[in-house]
Formats: C-alpha cells, structure tokens, sequence
C-alpha cells in the first residue's frame, strides 16, 4: 500500500523567479495491486507526486511511506517509466531490458532469459539486437516497458509515457498495458493528460486540483475487467469523461456537486 500524508512541497526561487508552491496538503492512499490514474491541469504537480513516490524527490513536509516503511529513495520495489524513451543509445534492444538486471548484478544467462521472455510479449521478437535509433516511438516505448518490468517491481509508476506517440500506437500500448496489468495485477499510478486514457485504463482516477496541487476528488471507475471491447460506448464511461472534462473547465470556480455514478 502507498499512503501519502498531508504532503507539501515547495520548489525554490531561481532566476528572479519567486518560489512555486507545488504541492499543499497532498493526502492519498493506493492499494495494494490498484491501478490509479492521476489528472489534473499542467503543472498541478503530477508529476512531482509520482517522484516522490518514487523516491527521486522529498516533500517539504508531511510522508510518504510504502506499506508503512518511509520512502527515501528509490528502491527495488518501484520502477519508473517516464514519458521520454531514456533509453541507452549505444545499446541494443536486448541489452536495454536487461540494464536493470546487470546494476544489480544477475548472472547474464539469467538476465538473457529475463530479456528474450520480455521481447517476446512486448512484441518486440526479431528487434533484439536494434538500437533505439533503428525503433518507431512506439517501438522505444515498449523496450522502456519492458525495462521497467525485468526488474519485477511491485509498483509500477508511469509519468504520461504515451504522451508522444501518434494516436494508433497509443490505443497499443494502452491495450499492452490492460493486458499487463489484468494478467499481473501489479500495483500502478499512472500519470496523464488524457481522461479518455485515465478512465480506459484505471481502477480509480484522482483529479488533482490548480497549483498548489491538491487531490479534489477521487472517482472509481465502474467498468470490469478485462476491459470490454466497446469500452468507449459503455455509458459508465461516457459519464464519468464527461463528468471529468466539467470538473477540469470549473477548477477554478466554486466546489462542483459531487459525481453520482
């Protein structure tokens, strides 16, 4: 479980700028295995959520803790997949998947293995020893995928990572994406812009409030899974897009009534 307690954060003045107040009273619980979405204006602090709980920044004050250890830094139990590729350019496809394992010192015929299961269920088989170069945008994105996954993290964090990919390869991955998190049930936070995404893939989306981010609401999707194929007409989730995309335009308005599913 990840909880996050009472949380600010304040990033410093630099170049004449006066400080920015990110994040202010940021509480919120994820379960163990949840699939969470989180939306919110740009620079609302998403972002600097998921880096926290990823380890990679500290709040100010308040906590963040992982099954009630506190988070101090990264850690074997996450993995992060950023919107950028970040892959390695000199290495190959089978050689990036495998990065993670060779820092932490696996056996390379154990890593192989690890690497050549992953190519093959990203769809990646036939690419293994192609450089990023050589690879489409959604091709990159997988072999970042999967880089995440050789690790076997427990938490899954992922920062708008189809965010630069044309629309087609989006609905791809995102459908890659269902099929990982139906058949592992890791635990996943899922940062992103697009509601049509947050809902098609999430157990629960949080909409956070204007810089200073807050959470404002926190919605359950009402759909099975595995995802039904006419996910997009199902009236569940034509209501709560709809629902989002109001709360988003009235942000800065006075508190809207609360969602009735």
């Amino acid at each position: 479980m990840i909880t996050v307690r009472d949380v600010h954060k304040t990033f410093p003045a630099r170049n004449g700028n006066a400080a920015t107040l990110a994040l202010r009273g940021v509480t919120l619980t994820i379960a163990t295995d949840e699939f969470l979405s989180i939306v919110g204006p740009s620079g609302c602090g998403k972002t600097t959520l998921l880096r926290m709980i990823a380890g990679l920044a500290r709040p100010d004050a308040g906590a963040v803790e992982i099954d009630g250890l506190p988070v101090s830094g990264p850690g074997p139990d996450r993995a992060v997949v950023f919107q950028q590729f970040a892959l390695l350019p000199w290495a190959t496809v089978a050689d990036n998947i495998a990065f993670g394992l060779e820092l932490r010192g696996m056996a390379r015929a154990e890593r192989t293995t690890i690497a050549n299961d992953l190519i093959a269920a990203m769809g990646l088989r036939g690419f293994e020893r192609h450089h990023p170069r050589q690879l489409s945008g959604g091709m990159q994105q997988r072999v970042g995928l999967a880089r995440a996954l050789a690790v076997n993290p427990a938490i899954l964090l992922m920062d708008e990572p189809f965010a630069s990919v044309d629309a087609q390869t989006r609905r791809t991955l995102q459908d890659d994406l269902l099929k990982l998190a139906e058949r592992s049930r890791k635990t996943i936070v899922f940062v992103t812009h697009d509601i049509d995404e947050a809902v098609r893939l999430a157990d629960r989306v949080v909409l956070m409030s204007p810089r200073p981010g807050r959470i404002a609401e926190s919605l359950p999707v009402p759909l099975p899974r595995p995802r039904p194929d006419d996910l997009d007409q199902a009236p569940e989730a034509i209501r709560l897009k709809a629902y989002l995309w109001r709360q988003l335009r009235r942000m800065q308005q006075d508190p809207p009534p609360a969602f009735r599913p």
